[in-house]
């Protein structure tokens, strides 16, 4: 019986990790070429502090993009949103904010009592609203997460992993490109009730490093985090980190961080758009063979100094049964970078290719059945 198709059909993330930090955990990652740069701790569940606000601004996000609220929409503070302490927009239940208020106080000024009358508006309770957060964020490959309530106010059982964080952080930077805007902004001066907290905590965004979010953190328990991204040129990078000492050290690490990111890796093509990787032999065709190409082109992140070093190889199970059809995945590119780890993506046939005539299947009737593993070596 002749084997079709071959596995390893499974984009695998690249990682290196060449880089020291000195937070308990942390996430690097590149979101054009899929590419891990750095993970520490990085799927242990730890407090996240006024991080874990990004997934209620992803619960807010979704219900302006469905058409649940608009930007002018008015909710009311209730009592327990009035009460809670921290950082606050000082609201007061004779308030009635916009969601667009709402969502800045939060991104800006961290308002805990911002993130408890969203979660009221779309749930009725903030318990009930953490209950969605926790569906919400399943669903979106979030594992190492559980949420208690709206804020990250200190509570039992209230965790978030830096890759999760991450996950989250990539969602609304892809899925609302027109409210992640909102993160680059560096002051708010809701109704000056509080002149003092009117800025944004985020240090990287007066850097002029490309940074546009997202989000701090601190709890004593927590200690300081931060859930940044900044892009430059055609690249983009996500970071996380928790668990440093001091702001300082916020400040210091993550720009090293980002530094380090852009400067250390450099792009390289391994395959372009359209370009024909290996041919695969057809059994029962009207062609002899089909070209294997990759879905949009390849492009890897590789360690400065070592672009000379990449190999790649193609690998499929052939002959390959007409009839194909264009887009199919017949194969795999198995990629080695040095210094990172391997990754293994799609082959997928460049053409249809119909089923022969009559003629054409009595030749191939003399094929000799049974697969055959082939591989082609690309430098």
């Amino acid at each position: 019986m002749r084997a079709v198709l071959i596995a390893l059909l499974t984009l695998l993330p690249l990682q290196a990790g060449a880089f020291d930090t000195t937070a308990r955990s942390a996430w690097v990652y590149d979101v054009g070429t899929g590419t891990v740069l750095l993970a520490k701790n990085a799927d242990e569940p730890l407090p996240p502090a006024s991080m874990s606000k990004l997934m209620t601004l992803y619960m807010l996000f979704e219900a302006l993009h469905e058409g649940r609220l608009q930007m002018d929409t008015r909710l009311p503070v209730s009592t327990q949103a009035r009460q809670m302490q921290g950082s606050t927009m000082f609201l007061n239940e004779r308030d009635r904010p916009t969601v667009e208020e709402l969502m800045k106080g939060i991104i800006v000024l961290s308002g805990n009592d911002a993130c408890v009358v969203v979660a009221e508006g779309l749930a009725g309770t903030e318990e009930a609203f953490a209950r969605q957060m926790n569906d919400r964020a399943k669903s979106l490959g979030m594992t190492q997460s559980h949420f208690v309530n709206s804020s990250g106010w200190p509570a039992p059982g209230h965790v978030m992993s830096a890759h999760d964080l991450g996950i989250l952080a990539e969602h609304l930077i892809e899925d609302f490109p027109e409210l992640y805007k909102y993160f680059a902004m560096t002051e708010f001066p809701f109704d000056d009730r509080a002149p003092a907290n009117r800025f944004n905590r985020n240090p990287l965004l007066k850097l002029g490093i490309g940074a546009d979010g997202l989000k701090t953190g601190h709890t004593q328990e927590a200690g300081y985090g931060l859930v940044g991204s900044a892009v430059q040129g055609d690249r983009r990078v996500i970071f996380v980190v928790s668990g440093l000492e001091s702001e300082k050290a916020r400040a210091e690490e993550t720009e090293r961080l980002a530094a380090w990111a852009f400067r250390d890796f450099t792009m390289k093509e391994v395959v372009p758009q359209g370009e024909t990787v290996a041919t695969a032999p057809v059994w029962l065709g009207a062609s002899s063979q089909v070209a294997l190409t990759t879905q949009k082109g390849l492009n890897v992140l590789v360690p400065v100094g070592a672009e000379a070093g990449i190999k790649a190889e193609a690998v499929f199970m052939g002959p390959v049964e007409a009839p194909i059809a264009k887009g199919a995945r017949l194969g795999a590119l198995q990629i080695e970078v040095p210094g990172v780890g391997p990754a293994t993506v799609p082959l997928i046939a460049a053409q249809d290719v119909a089923a022969a005539g009559f003629v054409g299947r009595l030749k191939g009737a003399a094929m000799r059945l049974g697969g055959q593993a082939w591989t082609a070596a690309r430098n």
